[in-house]
């Protein structure tokens, strides 16, 4: 059996490669490194294909498709304020990319896509949990084009019967997450700020919370549902709780400064995975004080990370609130 990572050799790529070692005969990852790492895959050197290419850009990882059963589709740009920067290079990535990927599963009659698309869609929810079929509030050009990209999949399993679901990832953290020089995800950052002995940079109060969802749990999320005979749904991942930004540092253990609260973030992230739960049978299975003690084991992939300072926080997100606050 044969499986397609796109976006392979990042943080989720890499560890749902890792899973599939042992479910897959075949393997092969396609990524053009600009976000993802070759050292996160390098320990799998001999046991996956790795083709270093842009899926927004046709050639020849296209035939890679061919005789593939499963298709996870991961590639794609993240973060808030470089998608404001760069709405055209987002544009291109996740949307022209996914647009590539669908039509070469077409073209190779693919078994199943696996979409992973993002919480963010909901922007400042209504309800908690958060279901499904909430709202679709879409605050900067990162959500917008992760939503645009969710359609297009829904839509080609639709209109050519391509096996596919889509799975909304919340707050995921773990080992491998993103180390690179843009402002982002907030485990990255504070991790950085732990090993250089900064303070955590803490946005508002802290009281805001976060449905903190383990990489391993992802994994599982998207290994079940590419085995499943459901298609054409859309199902949240999850951990199932919501937890405060203050927990989380008392969790890893420091100093904290405060900087101002931000526009266009919700208070609270909530996943509602009773869906998922229900027709995949997957539940979250690992609390956030065992997945902190996961990462603080692995602390090291974060040394070269950047240490960010309240300064180089209010420089790097002007546009942030520039273009948000209004």
């Amino acid at each position: 059996m044969k499986a397609v990572i796109t976006g392979g050799a990042g943080f989720i790529g890499s560890h749902l490669a890792d899973a599939l070692i042992s479910v897959c005969d075949e393997i092969v990852i396609i990524d053009n490194c600009s976000t993802g790492r070759f050292q996160n895959i390098e320990h799998l050197a001999g046991r996956v294909k790795f083709i270093e290419s842009d899926i927004s850009t046709l050639g020849n990882w296209e035939s890679e498709f061919n005789d593939a059963k499963w298709v996870f589709h991961l590639a794609a740009l993240a973060d808030i304020v470089p998608s404001i920067q760069n709405p055209e290079g987002y544009f291109k990535s996740n949307v022209v990319g996914t647009f590539n990927v669908l039509n070469a599963a077409r073209k190779y009659k693919v078994s199943k896509i696996i979409y992973s698309a993002s919480s963010s869609c909901y922007g400042i929810p209504t309800v908690y949990p958060t279901p499904e079929t909430a709202a679709i509030d879409l605050q900067y050009p990162y959500a917008l084009t992760k939503r645009l990209a969710e359609e297009m999949v829904l839509h080609w399993s639709k209109l050519y019967d391509i096996p596919a679901l889509s799975l909304r990832f919340f707050n995921v953290y773990g080992p491998r997450s993103r180390t690179s020089g843009t402002y982002g995800a907030v485990f990255g950052v504070f991790l950085a700020q732990k090993l250089a002995g900064a303070p955590f940079t803490v946005v508002g109060d802290g009281n805001q919370t976060r449905d903190f969802t383990y990489v391993s749990d992802i994994v599982d999320a998207l290994i079940s549902a590419a085995k499943s005979n459901i298609t054409g749904e859309i199902f949240n991942v999850g951990s199932g709780k919501t937890v405060s930004i203050n927990k989380l540092v008392e969790l890893l253990g420091g100093d904290k400064v405060h900087i101002p609260k931000r526009p266009g973030e919700p208070d609270c992230t909530f996943a509602d995975i009773s869906k998922i739960k229900k027709n995949l049978d997957w539940l979250p299975r690992i609390s956030l004080e065992e997945g902190v003690q996961s990462v603080l084991k692995n602390i090291d992939y974060w040394r070269e990370a950047p240490v960010w300072t309240p300064e180089s926080i209010a420089g790097a997100t002007s546009d942030w609130f520039r273009y948000l606050g209004k």
